[in-house]
C-alpha cells in the first residue's frame, strides 16, 4: 500500500480570521534573541555571550479557548445531559472521558458544498448524498460533512460561510452508530447568523444550535473546523484525531488526519 497522509487541521496563528471577532487565539512568541532574561530565572549570572552564537530558546505562550483552531467538542459541550433516547439521561462525557476507539475509525466524507451558506442539512440531504458515493453507514464511522466553508478560511467571511447540520440531519447519523462527526465549517450547525435572522422572524428557539443539541438523545463528538477535505475521497479512508487531555473540559484541541491508500484517488 502506498500510504498518504492528508492533514485535515487549520493553524493555530494570529491575526487570521477563524473565529468570531475577539475570540481568536493569542499567540506571544519569544524567539531565541529575546527570551534570555527567561533563562536567566534558573542561572541569574548568565551573559549572552556564553550561550552558543548568543542564542537562549524559543518558546510561545499561548492564550487560547477551548473551541480555538481544529478541536473535538465533547458531548458536554451541547449539554449537561446526554444519551435520553437510550433510556434514563446520563451525566455527558466530557473531552477526557471521550472514548479513543472513537477517534480513530474509518472515515466517509459527505459534499454538501452546493448548499447556500446557511442552508440547514436534513435527513433527505444524508440519504441522497449516501447514496450518490454508494455507501451504507457502519457504527462507529467518521462523518464529515465538506461544506466549502474551508476554502474560505482566513476570510472574514469564513465564520458565516457553509451549511450546517440541522437536528433532523444529526439524528440520522446518531442512530445508525455514528459518535464522531465533522465540518469545515466553524460551526456544527449553520453559521449564527443565518440562524438569527430565522429566530428573528420566527421566535422558534429550537432551531438554534439544534444539530449540536441532538447530543442530548444520543451522546456524540464533532470536530470543528477541519481543512483540506476536498483532498480526500468519499469513504475507503480513516481518520485520526484524538483530543488533548484536559480533564472536565467541553472540547479539545486535535491534529486531526485522515490515513489512505494513494491509489483510492486514481481515476
Amino acid at each position: 500500500m502506498s500510504r498518504k497522509i492528508v492533514d485535515l487541521s487549520i493553524y493555530l496563528e494570529n491575526d487570521v480570521q477563524s473565529d468570531p471577532v475577539g475570540k481568536g487565539p493569542k499567540i506571544e512568541y519569544f524567539h531565541h534573541e529575546n527570551s534570555l532574561h527567561q533563562l536567566k530565572t534558573y542561572f541569574p549570572d548568565l551573559q549572552k555571550h556564553e550561550m552558543p552564537d548568543g542564542e537562549a530558546w524559543a518558546v510561545e505562550r499561548v492564550n487560547l479557548s477551548t473551541h480555538n483552531g481544529t478541536h473535538l467538542d465533547a458531548p458536554y459541550h451541547f449539554h449537561s445531559t446526554m444519551d435520553k433516547a437510550m433510556g434514563e439521561p446520563q451525566r455527558s462525557l466530557t473531552i477526557d472521558e471521550v472514548p479513543l476507539d472513537w477517534c480513530f475509525q474509518p472515515g466517509v466524507k459527505l459534499d454538501f458544498r452546493h448548499f447556500e451558506d446557511g442552508y440547514v442539512v436534513q435527513a433527505d440531504d444524508v440519504r441522497a448524498e449516501l447514496d450518490r458515493i454508494d455507501h451504507t453507514l457502519k457504527p462507529f464511522e467518521i462523518v464529515m460533512i465538506n461544506t466549502g466553508a474551508g476554502a474560505k478560511y482566513g476570510d472574514p467571511v469564513y465564520v458565516d460561510s457553509g451549511c450546517g447540520m440541522g437536528y433532523e440531519a444529526t439524528m440520522y447519523l446518531l442512530e445508525r452508530g455514528v459518535r464522531l462527526t465533522g465540518t469545515d465549517g466553524w460551526s456544527w450547525d449553520a453559521p449564527f447568523v443565518h440562524t438569527a435572522r430565522k429566530y428573528r422572524e420566527t421566535g422558534d428557539a429550537s432551531l438554534i444550535w439544534e444539530g449540536h443539541k441532538a447530543g442530548r438523545q444520543i451522546g456524540y463528538c464533532h470536530l470543528e473546523k477541519l481543512h483540506n477535505l476536498d483532498a480526500l475521497p468519499a469513504h475507503g479512508f480513516h481518520v485520526a484525531c484524538f483530543p488533548h487531555k484536559i480533564r472536565g473540559a467541553s472540547a479539545g484541541w486535535t491534529r486531526a488526519v485522515a490515513i489512505f491508500d494513494e491509489r483510492l484517488m486514481l481515476p
